[in-house]
């Protein structure tokens, strides 16, 4: 599905209730498609990696601070079954012979975006993709309300 459209389909769904992601975070997620990666970024006009692109997210669209890493951020949030997936829920891979070494944020339809690395960026990928199929390693759901996920973990 082309960003156009995707963002189109995303505008026109259903509001989100209250046990569900808002909505404004796939919406504020696809805009920062094309931003650079960058090891250890936190900036879309100097690069974001994976966590601190989810992390930005959450500031911007929700208030509240994640921590620093994709690992300490898989622990503060809650854990889901794939089928329970919403746009706005987090996506976990094992990039990097490790759990949890990639997030990214579900958009719907079997897609995400992340910040992938310095070829691609922040993009748009499927969970149905060979690659990223074979290394799924969990979904996750940021409940605002859990004094955990506004804690700033300094690692």
């Amino acid at each position: 599905m082309k960003p156009v459209f995707l963002l189109l389909a995303l505008l026109l769904a259903p509001a989100a209730h209250a046990d569900t992601p808002s909505e404004d975070i796939p919406l504020y997620a696809v805009s920062l498609v094309g931003s650079p990666y960058r090891l250890g970024g936190t900036s879309p006009e100097t690069g974001l990696d994976c966590s601190g692109f989810v992390g930005l997210v959450f500031k911007q669209t929700l208030g509240v601070l994640l921590p620093r890493t994709s690992v300490a951020i898989s622990e503060v949030a809650q854990t889901l079954a794939q089928n329970e997936l919403q746009p706005g829920d987090l996506v976990f891979f094992n990039t990097l012979r490790h759990a949890f070494s990639h997030v990214g944020i579900y958009l719907g339809d079997n897609r995400f975006v992340h910040a992938a690395n310095n070829r691609g960026g922040v993009m748009v990928s499927s969970l149905n993709d060979h690659y990223w199929h074979d290394r799924f390693d969990g979904a996750r759901r940021v409940i605002p309300e859990t004094p955990a996920a506004s804690v700033h973990a300094a690692d």
